[in-house]
């Protein structure tokens, strides 16, 4: 029976960034983000378990999912506590656009963020970004 990658990366999104469904993403696949390139299903699985580690409470919020084809997406908020001191909660909304071979493996994964990146740092600086405090 083929896997409902939709239903399976809404699950995913849910419980995110613990126990995801490595299974879905080709094993080369290629992933970008504002922070990072790079290709291979096993940085990706290094790259999610950083996150993990580093950041405290990590949530994604999934706002929406579509699937058109063999292109998928997701749009979200990606949001955390640095740990920091005063461990500021950080907001990223964003979108990921996902593409799938005829096999429904995501050989491409590209995260667009609605904020820069300079945005995100002030997020930190709570004399800078009021909502942070």
């Amino acid at each position: 029976m083929p896997t409902d990658v939709v239903q399976v990366l809404r699950e995913d999104y849910g419980r995110f960034p613990r126990d995801q469904t490595y299974s879905l993403y080709a094993e080369d696949v290629y992933f970008k983000d504002p922070m990072n390139e790079f290709r291979g299903r096993d940085r990706y699985r290094t790259m999610i378990g950083m996150i993990n580690t580093l950041f405290l409470n990590c949530e994604m919020a999934l706002h929406d999912i579509q699937r058109h084809n063999n292109q998928i997406r997701t749009d979200w908020t990606l949001s955390w506590n640095t740990p920091l001191p005063w461990q500021p909660r950080i907001h990223i909304p964003g979108w990921s656009e996902l593409t799938l071979n005829e096999a429904d493996l995501i050989i491409s994964h590209i995260d667009y963020w609605h904020c820069s990146r300079l945005d995100v740092l002030k997020q930190h600086v709570p004399f800078i970004h009021p909502a942070s405090r």
